[in-house]
């Protein structure tokens, strides 16, 4: 239990300091360096010379090197730590970098404040930063869309996950969940480049992310303004997403908004049919972006007391 209380104190501290700009000017940033490694192995070892049954094994090994070096540095590094309170401090300050909850809720105000002051300009530079789809394509239900989606995934993706993992394990854990996703970032998605050395990054995120995931709707259908419109959409719309675990925190938080999200959409000049999450509602906009920002707030106050109790009760 003491590990949960080391992501307590991650969790403090992030909320209060983020990752400063001008610390990352200095040194990056844990997943920049990740990225780089990553990268590396990219060039290296993707070639597309190489068939794809080869290209794939060598994603494996790629996936299985980073991983494995990941969670060895954070095995290190906690051995060295000494034991009781100074232990759980430290460990949470090491995994403070690795919890982005003021990073992600900074990027999204920076779209819901403009929208709301009418500059759809600013709103769409600003969303352009968080999402891959084409800003220029999107009016003001697109960028309220857009934002929503994201802050709804990547809340799990970048606290949830990562600070469940820190609890179950320590160090060792947290890093080893943040080199699976950033893998899944870079590699992990169905390019002619990437689809058969991504393959293994992909699989393995989906399933580090399994219980996440639906942790995360879970808590945004206890903090909804509409718990049992939440709950019903989570529960009838998560599996029709494309992804198997994106689907249960959007799906809460369209619920929890009385919005539809996901549907049709543009990446890189081609439209994509995605089905809706609660079809049928009206679109978002830009006070659905605050107002799921205080679900989200809400959700991660919660995520940390449940932790604290975990530890300290």
């Amino acid at each position: 239990m003491g590990f949960a209380g080391a992501m307590v104190v991650a969790m403090a501290v992030d909320a209060l300091l983020g990752w400063p700009s001008w610390l990352f000017a200095r040194i990056g940033h844990p997943v920049t360096w990740l990225g780089r490694l990553i990268g590396a192995i990219d060039i290296t070892w993707n070639r597309a010379s190489d068939p794809p049954a080869f290209r794939r094994a060598a994603g494996v090994a790629g996936a299985l090197l980073v991983i494995g070096f990941s969670v060895a540095i954070g095995c290190a590094l906690q051995a060295l730590l000494s034991s009781g309170w100074i232990q759980i401090v430290l460990i949470g300050i090491l995994a403070w970098p690795l919890v982005a909850s003021r990073s992600l809720h900074d990027h999204v105000a920076a779209v819901a404040n403009p929208l709301m002051a009418g500059d759809i300009t600013a709103a769409r530079e600003a969303v352009s930063r968080i999402v891959g789809r084409d800003p220029a394509a999107l009016d003001e239900a697109g960028i309220a869309r857009a934002a929503i989606e994201s802050l709804a995934e990547n809340a799990s993706d970048g606290i949830v996950a990562p600070v469940f993992w820190g609890a179950l394990l320590g160090l060792p854990g947290i890093i080893g969940y943040k080199a699976i996703n950033t893998l899944d970032s870079m590699i992990g998605h169905r390019s002619e480049r990437h689809e058969a050395f991504g393959w293994a990054a992909a699989r393995i995120d989906d399933v580090a992310n399994f219980i996440p995931a639906r942790l995360t709707g879970c808590l945004f259908v206890l903090l909804a303004p509409r718990r049992s419109e939440a709950l019903s959409c989570m529960t009838r719309d998560a599996r029709r997403h494309r992804s198997p675990n994106a689907g249960w925190p959007e799906a809460a938080m369209a619920g929890a908004l009385g919005v539809r999200l996901s549907g049709p959409r543009i990446y890189h000049g081609s439209a994509t049919d995605e089905p809706w999450l609660n079809e049928g509602a009206r679109d978002p906009r830009a006070a659905d972006i605050a107002e799921a920002l205080t679900v989200y707030r809400r959700a991660m106050m919660l995520l940390a007391g449940l932790l604290a109790i975990l530890a300290f009760a």
